[in-house]
């Protein structure tokens, strides 16, 4: 097993560089998010990747005590001001969700 190790980073390196360039073929973003919480403590975190530079500064929203929204895709960046709104406001996590969508 060890002797191919060397040909299958060769492989991955290659499908990850070509990854970082846009192809009009395939016009979709990229972008990956993760929303968790821990049910013992509260905390939350929130985190996006893509291959979209500094995506991070829109794609993400948190308020101690509220909640966390990660937006996807082409980014509406009112989701994340809107999203924590509606926490705040009662609705549930799925209620908001639902309402962002219905809107997008």
């Amino acid at each position: 097993m060890n002797k191919f190790a060397p040909i299958i980073l060769l492989v991955f390196s290659i499908l990850q560089a070509n990854a970082q360039f846009y192809k009009s073929s395939e016009p979709f973003s990229h972008t990956y998010s993760i929303v968790a919480i821990d049910p013992e403590t509260g905390d939350m975190g929130v985190a996006v990747q893509s291959h979209w530079f500094s995506v991070g500064s829109l794609a993400i929203w948190g308020e101690a005590g509220v909640g966390v929204v990660a937006t996807q895709s082409f980014i509406n960046v009112s989701f994340g001001t809107r999203g924590l709104n509606m926490l705040k406001n009662g609705f549930s996590p799925q209620q908001a969700i639902d309402s962002l969508i219905a809107s997008d």
